[in-house]
């Protein structure tokens, strides 16, 4: 019986004006063993055995969902998550990791049969949209949208000068309910505010224009209304904005929030920590790097 370690990066998704299109895989790690096995699923956190529905678990009903349409028969599998560092429901795309996770266990037990358009295809099928599941297959900053059935991407240099901050709380924001949030209808300038931003977003990074940065980050369509689900946040961006950081977003759906900075990494997260020990929440802030490998298979 075929067993696969995998690998997946967190990711951050949105990134200021490009709802359910921008989003950059991050140096934050899950990693999952999945054995092939004669009898039925059984799920383990670190070797101990869970008590949660096989049939309910993300990534079971990724590596399932591979199969089936791969027409490949299955008993039933061991699914070990030997390390779990993406926090769940923080907008830094824990649900992706599963789905890409289990569709890159499946794949490599299958022999590779699928191919990259093959995987992100069925990843965006399985999460909706393709803003955290395309980085996490690929790695680095992607550009990815929908035509008919098939997802189009490509990827965006990002200057090596550049960090990013996750100030990440205790609270959880759902994907469902900052999406119930968002209004069903836009007025035409603020769809001009988010195309402008993202289009002058991908040309400030490819020429390093780092003060075009905090403009190109602004958005009308998703973070004024998910911001109100996040206590605190416009006096984090603030702080964020008073300790030098040339932009900040919502990551994701929230609750993270990311600041950027183009130095000064380990003077702004001490004095972060300082002004966020204050708040009645608690929030970790950790430094992150851009991962540019995607989900890997270690054996």
């Amino acid at each position: 019986m075929t067993k696969v370690k995998v690998r997946i990066p967190a990711t951050t998704a949105n990134m200021g004006p490009g709802f359910d299109t921008l989003g950059m895989a991050l140096k934050l790690y899950n990693e999952i063993e999945v054995e092939e096995v004669d009898r039925q699923t059984e799920i383990y956190n670190n070797n101990l055995k869970s008590e949660e529905d096989f049939k309910d678990n993300l990534i079971y009903k990724s590596i399932a969902e591979t199969m089936d349409r791969q027409k490949y028969p299955y008993s039933g599998f061991k699914i070990n998550v030997i390390r779990c560092d993406i926090p769940i429901s923080r907008g830094l795309g824990s649900s992706s990791a599963c789905i890409v996770g289990g569709i890159a266990a499946a794949n490599a037990i299958m022999g590779n049969s699928m191919n990259l358009g093959d995987i992100i295809d069925l990843a965006t099928k399985i999460e909706g949209h393709p803003d955290n599941v395309v980085p996490a297959v690929l790695g680095g900053m992607v550009v990815s949208l929908k035509v008919g059935e098939e997802i189009k991407y490509s990827k965006v240099s990002i200057p090596n000068k550049l960090k990013f901050v996750a100030m990440i709380p205790s609270f959880q924001v759902s994907t469902a309910l900052s999406r119930k949030v968002l209004p069903d209808t836009y007025l035409k300038e603020d769809c001009i505010f988010n195309i402008s931003r993202s289009a002058m977003l991908i040309s400030a990074l490819y020429n390093s224009e780092f003060d075009k940065l905090r403009i190109c980050f602004g958005d009308r369509v998703h973070q004024p209304y998910r911001k109100n689900l996040i206590k605190n946040s416009d006096a984090i961006f603030k702080k964020s904005r008073e300790l030098g950081s040339v932009g900040e977003f919502i990551s994701g759906s929230g609750s993270t929030l990311m600041a950027v900075l183009d130095g000064n990494v380990d003077e702004f997260i001490k004095a972060m920590r300082e002004f966020l020990d204050e708040l009645e929440d608690k929030w970790n802030v950790i430094s992150l790097e851009p991962d540019l490998e995607g989900v890997k298979i270690a054996g």
